[in-house]
């Protein structure tokens, strides 16, 4: 594992917590380190478990830097955890999420993410954007979730951005990033179909056999 995928993953925890408790201006809310305990528990196990290649690949794409619109997703995920901590530690905005949401929101929360490291566990070339990775031989992946849906990920990140300002107690900041975050990732996951199934050999065929995008037997 290259140094410097431990150093931008502490670091994006670091940035997480602190825009979290800062802006909340309290460590004492229960649910905010149940929430970065999910992302500590998901950095740990990517180390332990998936493919060194996999994080060059994902942290500078082809050898270059992220594109803009993938910095501007990660800016938004770090104002919902903002606008979350100045609504349950200053403000109380929209904070009157029942504490049985908070949690079905945690739970669903981790799911989004153990199936996120499912697909990133079966498929090497799960890339941040969207290329042809023939530098890294790239070919079909058909097995874990992609033998039920094609884009497993996308199907993730939408779970994630669903349950996360609810986990955090925050409609305000669940509203955030379902509106700045959701169209987004539907573009990419439809773009990158379409680029998969002409550029990419044997996904055409893939893609008659598994009909569904993101969800089995709505899309």
């Amino acid at each position: 594992m290259p140094v410097s995928a431990y150093v931008q993953s502490a670091g994006f925890l670091v940035v997480a917590g602190f825009a979290l408790f800062f802006s909340a201006g309290t460590v004492a809310i229960t649910g905010f380190w149940i929430y970065l305990a999910i992302y500590v528990a998901v950095f740990v196990a990517s180390f332990l478990a998936l493919d060194p290649g996999l994080f060059r690949e994902r942290m500078r794409p082809g050898g270059k830097r992220p594109p803009l619109g993938l910095q501007l997703f990660t800016l938004v995920m770090v104002l919902h955890w903002i606008v979350a901590g100045l609504d349950r530690g200053r403000f109380h905005w929209s904070d009157g999420v029942p504490a049985w949401l908070r949690t079905a929101g945690l739970i669903v929360l981790a799911a989004g993410y153990a199936l996120c490291f499912w697909a990133m566990r079966e498929n090497r070339f799960f890339s941040s954007v969207v290329r042809i990775q023939s530098d890294r031989g790239q070919y079909v992946v058909t097995t874990g979730p992609y033998a039920f849906i094609r884009h497993p990920g996308y199907t993730a990140g939408i779970i994630i951005i669903l349950a996360s300002g609810v986990a955090l107690g925050s409609w305000l900041a669940a509203a955030l990033v379902v509106i700045a975050s959701l169209p987004f990732l539907l573009y990419r996951a439809v773009t990158e179909d379409r680029i998969l199934q002409v550029e990419l050999p044997g996904y055409a065929d893939y893609a008659r056999q598994v009909r569904w995008r993101l969800c089995p037997g709505v899309w």
